[in-house]
């Protein structure tokens, strides 16, 4: 829609769908589901994926042209506060001053849920070393708002459990984050399908961002069409803002002004 902007922190986007770069068959496969989301924000898993630290290798920036993309490089894998600082800080050298991460601090390899204690110590430095922190974090909505009074830039918290499909299990606590947020809250983690995405916008929040629910589908580049569909329907319902629920039937016909066939 014209004029409905997402702003995370110094930065200004038209896309409310932000994708990952893993899980894809290759470099190509890549390029063309991140087209087809028509995503702005693009992460980048830094201990995973090279973006310029192994000259050896395939560079994924060269799909990934700076005019087009913002990089969110992010601390997948990272699970402690130092482990994520430093990550963060190769992230600004390689891509020259870059300063937009997104912090995310596993609690263990089983569940990766996140640790919210080393989440806060990391946020806190990186704060204060002048990065742009988006959060990812459990649903917690205290936690939410403790990360966002230190001076995060966007907060997401998980729809369900990463790379687990489930869809947004908690829409309640969701819905409280927003409510009580003054920076966005993007729903990070869980997504499967296009409906999720939708319901994760219907309920108010600012974005998505999804890797597997696209990489893992079984033809990545129409799912990821259909996620920007689904997240463009679900803001657009957002605010239209719907029906209220009503629990006894209500004719969509009105019930005056009948005209009536003369049967003579």
């Amino acid at each position: 829609m014209k004029d409905d902007t997402l702003v995370i922190g110094s930065r200004t986007f038209e896309s409310r769908l932000l994708v990952g770069t893993g899980k894809y068959q290759d470099l190509k496969e890549t390029d063309l589901a991140i087209q087809a989301s028509g995503a702005q924000i693009v992460t980048v898993a830094i201990r995973r994926v090279n973006i310029g630290q192994h000259a050896d290798q395939p560079n994924l920036l060269t799909i990934l042209p700076s005019e087009k993309y913002t990089i969110l490089p992010n601390t997948a894998g990272c699970f402690d506060a130092q482990s994520a600082i430093r990550t963060c800080m190769l992230a600004r050298e390689l891509l020259e001053g870059h300063n937009l991460v997104k912090l995310e601090v596993l609690g263990d390899e089983k569940t990766l849920y996140p640790n919210v204690t080393e989440t806060l110590k990391a946020a806190r430095t990186l704060i204060d070393e002048g990065f742009e922190i988006m959060v990812y974090t459990s649903d917690d909505p205290i936690v939410a708002q403790e990360l966002e009074s230190m001076g995060c830039v966007a907060i997401m918290p998980l729809g369900s459990l990463i790379g687990s499909g489930l869809g947004i299990l908690n829409p309640h606590t969701l819905s409280i984050i927003k409510e009580n947020a003054k920076v966005p809250v993007l729903v990070d983690a869980g997504v499967g399908t296009a409906s999720d995405a939708a319901i994760a916008m219907e309920l108010g929040c600012d974005g998505v961002l999804m890797n597997t629910a696209i990489a893992a589908a079984k033809n990545p580049v129409l799912m990821a069409s259909a996620m920007k569909k689904a997240v463009e329907a679900g803001r657009e319902a957002f605010l239209a803002g719907r029906m209220p629920r009503k629990y006894l039937a209500s004719a969509s016909s009105p019930e005056t002004g009948y005209f009536f066939l003369n049967k003579s």
